[in-house]
């Protein structure tokens, strides 16, 4: 199939599909984030050192 004949055809439903899509998306609620909830306990704190444990698997191929 020759892409070429067809560019004008593609080109008016990609902007179909765009216009679609902008329509749509402004029709979205806005997103309403909340802040965060502080935690009352600090996880590091002067008389105690935060240990952090990262299990996983090792890459071979790095150094």
């Amino acid at each position: 199939m020759n892409i070429q004949k067809h560019m004008e055809a593609i080109f008016i439903a990609t902007l179909a599909i765009a216009g679609a899509g902008s329509t749509v998306i402004d029709r979205l609620p806005d997103a309403r984030a909340m802040p965060a909830v502080p935690v009352a306990n600090s996880i590091g704190t002067p008389g105690h050192m935060a240990v952090i444990i990262v299990r996983g698997k090792r890459d071979a191929h790095r150094a």
